[in-house]
């Protein structure tokens, strides 16, 4: 039988053995310090003492940085639905349907005047690529990127997010109105032209 000789002596291993077990009593007693949260770029990041590290989620967090790329928020009072967004999107997560309005529906916080209503506008975060671009192209800053990026749902049809302003009852109502008055002008302008002929 061949006696298998190790590189190192027992005392080496010994030696690395105990070195390893203070390195993990140390790390054991800072552990009653905790470190409080904050961001790699904050000048006394790497200031801080030693102690334990880990946060307790979700009551504590990671501050996020202001250009990150998270769950996408539209505010349905400033879209003009110029359909830009949707357009623009590399993986088509953007349905927008729009109706004519028929009255003054008001005006954006920015003061652009809105013509049409938004019974669909529906963002699929499952398909998102956070890319950002529709956020570039939206011309009212309605669509912007949220904070939020712990959104994981047990469903993925819950990661459809619905913003309109019109229920489809109210949508299909208002597209009647429209197709009414785009009747009505189109029997005013025969009329006119009638009344030229004759004249």
């Amino acid at each position: 039988m061949e006696v298998v000789k190790y590189k190192h002596g027992f005392w080496d291993v010994v030696k690395s053995l105990v070195s390893g077990a203070r390195l993990t009593w140390q790390h054991l007693l800072s552990a009653k310090n905790r470190r409080r949260p904050s961001h790699v770029a904050a000048e006394d990041y790497f200031k801080q003492p030693d102690g334990m590290a880990t946060l307790k989620y979700p009551y504590e967090a990671i501050p996020v940085p202001d250009n990150g790329r998270y769950r996408l928020h539209n505010e349905i009072e400033d879209c003009i639905v110029c359909d830009l967004c949707a357009k623009i999107c590399p993986v088509n997560c953007i349905t927008i349907e729009s109706v004519k309005a028929t009255e003054d529906i008001g005006v954006t916080s920015d003061g652009t005047k809105k013509r049409l209503y938004a019974p669909v506008f529906d963002i699929d975060m499952a398909k998102c690529c956070y890319c950002g671009l529709c956020t570039t192209v939206c011309p009212t800053d309605c669509l912007t990127m949220t904070p939020v990026y712990d959104f994981s749902e047990v469903n993925i049809k819950n990661m459809i997010y619905h913003f309109s302003d019109l229920s489809p009852e109210q949508a299909q109502e208002k597209q009647l109105l429209f197709e009414k008055q785009q009747e009505e002008m189109a029997a005013a302008k025969a009329a006119a032209l009638a009344a030229r002929k004759k004249a």
